[in-house]
């Protein structure tokens, strides 16, 4: 099996990915935007890593501070719910590379609280192209459908989740049911909560997600029986902070206290597409609700307005979109968003 190089241990995850380490150059944001936007697909390229300035390294440390508390919360109601459903036997199959630490931070509750030592992967799943059909075909030599467990980090409006739902109706017996910490669109029960929450490591790029970029597929470098392929960033292994992020939530597990219990009375979608007809976005794509999408957008694409709910303008969990909104030169609105606490829109390029 092709060895990926991460900075995670091999215990605690084995990523099914092909390693094309300076193979791709990366973009800058602008140009891979306009590539995006002329129909090239993302997963083609990769973006240049967002180098934290030290104002928003100041921002990531304040949100782990304040957020580490509400994560572990939200791993503990996750796990549990996972372990209801699939047992003692159950596998972890995290989507990469968001999903990835945590999948590492659920495998450690279970282990901790039910004595579970599970196995915990990582596979590409890519919006518009589908999942890594090699790295399934691995998992499921080994293991029976039923036990596979799919995770990731949160749910925006449900792109990948559809993606998935979508793909595993060619594989009898797993389950598309999506294992995230934070789920604003009401679209999966396997959930630590329905409310928009900052999980910390949205915050940063490869550098708290074991040093590994997205996933990229693509025929010059991925052959017909390769995983799906990520490099590895060594050259950042002064800044890793994959560990910290971890061992924060972890200490926390069991002093969290827990998220109050919401009732969605919007739909996620709908929401994202009211805001796009409100502000003339004609692609749904460009509207990334959530946090997690929108501090996505700040990073890694080109960011047309940040929108903040009107009653959460103030909330220190929103500080390091503040932060990297001034830094891009991005305008902050308030809007009355309902499900989401933030919501990223892309800006349109008018030359493509």
């Amino acid at each position: 099996m092709n060895k990926m190089r991460t900075s995670y241990r091999p215990e605690d995850v084995t990523l099914l990915l092909k390693d094309i380490t300076g193979k791709l150059e990366p973009l800058d944001t602008r140009a891979r935007e306009a590539k995006i936007q002329s129909g090239v697909h993302y997963s083609e390229m990769l973006p240049a890593e967002y180098v934290p300035t030290a104002k928003y390294i100041e921002a990531y440390d304040r949100a782990l501070a304040c957020e580490a508390d509400h994560t572990a919360a939200a791993v503990r109601t996750c796990a549990r719910k996972i372990y209801e459903q699939k047992g003692k036997d159950v596998v972890l199959v995290s989507l990469a590379r968001a999903g990835v630490p945590i999948g590492i931070l659920l495998r450690w509750y279970l282990k901790q609280h039910y004595g579970i030592d599970a196995p915990h992967y990582a596979i590409s799943i890519i919006r518009g192209r589908g999942i890594d059909h090699n790295a399934m075909r691995y998992l499921l030599e080994r293991y029976p459908a039923q036990n596979l467990q799919f995770v990731d980090g949160w749910i925006g409006k449900g792109a990948i989740l559809t993606e998935l739902r979508k793909v595993l109706a060619d594989y009898p017996g797993v389950s598309a049911e999506l294992a995230v910490l934070s789920d604003p669109a009401g679209l999966t029960t396997l959930c630590g909560t329905h409310e928009d929450f900052l999980i910390p490591s949205s915050c940063l790029n490869s550098t708290v997600s074991g040093l590994i970029s997205r996933t990229v597929l693509r025929d010059d470098l991925i052959g017909k029986n390769d995983f799906h392929g990520a490099a590895y960033y060594g050259e950042l292994s002064a800044d890793d902070c994959s560990y910290e992020f971890l061992n924060a939530v972890a200490e926390r597990f069991d002093t969290a206290p827990d998220f109050p219990e919401i009732t969605l009375t919007h739909s996620g979608y709908d929401e994202a597409r009211t805001v796009a007809e409100h502000f003339g976005v004609s692609d749904i794509n460009f509207v990334k609700p959530g946090i997690g999408e929108a501090t996505r957008v700040l990073l890694r694409r080109l960011p047309w307005k940040l929108l903040v709910r009107e009653d959460q303008t103030d909330a220190p969990e929103l500080a390091h979109l503040y932060q990297l909104a001034k830094e891009k030169g991005v305008t902050v609105e308030p809007y009355p968003l309902k499900n989401y606490k933030a919501c990223g829109i892309i800006k349109k390029l008018a030359d493509t």
